[in-house]
């Protein structure tokens, strides 16, 4: 049984050893690009709800009809 990384790209399994430099690099790239935008979909879900919160606290305050 092989230890050596594995990393699946279009439904196929790639050895990392069987990787250039350079598609080790872009692989890298993808992986640090995926875990930014999980972060900013993080941060998007936040300000939404504060976005709610904030509008729900103005709608009190509005005077009544």
């Amino acid at each position: 049984m092989s230890d050596t990384p594995k990393v699946t790209i279009d439904n196929i399994e790639y050895s990392l050893d069987q990787l250039s430099d350079d598609a080790k690099s872009q692989l890298t790239n993808l992986q640090l690009v995926d875990q930014k935008i999980a972060s900013i979909q993080q941060e998007l879900a936040m300000m939404q709800t504060a976005r709610m919160a904030y509008a729900n606290a103005l709608k009190s305050e509005l005077p009544a009809n």
